[in-house]
């Protein structure tokens, strides 16, 4: 590779790493052409899979300051640069390993931080953004009839206690 081809390479790497909202290294070792395309296809249209040459992913992850990749960045290595959802591309490629063993997880980065194989895993077992969302505005609903139904409770109880004080009133007279 000509010394130009590398350093556009690079660039292309650095602005791959700067764009994605996370980053998934995993080491492919025996995987076949037709399991990478079917890894592909499992992480969805969000999601870049890409192999890349060590050393020019070194030296983009310098370049963007995410130096603590670097020391993952060995063995046969592809990228997942997840531009959606981070929670679907890691219970995509945890699914995966689990049929395909031959997969490692190695390590990622989400938000400028580093996230270890164990937090991958935690962030994969995550629920989705949509049913997390629908979760909070169930909770949020309830909330509001609890108070519709204090805020209505109170002039039925004042209704009853005025009933009950006109019967007693009545019960005396008579």
């Amino acid at each position: 590779m000509a010394k130009a081809d590398k350093q556009a390479k690079v660039a292309e790497l650095t602005d791959k790493f700067r764009d994605s909202g996370a980053v998934l290294l995993t080491e492919y070792r025996g995987l076949t052409v037709g399991q990478l395309k079917e890894l592909r296809r499992a992480l969805g249209s969000d999601v870049s899979y890409a192999v890349v040459k060590n050393t020019l992913a070194t030296l983009a992850v310098r370049e963007v300051g995410m130096d603590f990749l670097a020391e993952d960045l060995n063995g046969p290595t592809a990228i997942a640069f997840v531009s959606g959802e981070p929670v679907e591309a890691a219970k995509a490629l945890r699914d995966f390993a689990k049929a395909n063993p031959a997969l490692v997880i190695k390590s990622g980065a989400m938000d400028g931080q580093k996230l270890s194989v164990d937090e991958v895993k935690r962030l994969a077992d995550l629920e989705s953004r949509e049913v997390l969302l629908a979760k909070a505005a169930g909770a949020m609903k309830a909330k509001v009839s609890q108070a519709a139904y204090a805020f209505n409770a109170l002039p039925t109880k004042l209704a009853r206690l005025g009933a009950a004080l006109a019967e007693k009133k009545q019960e005396e007279a008579a």
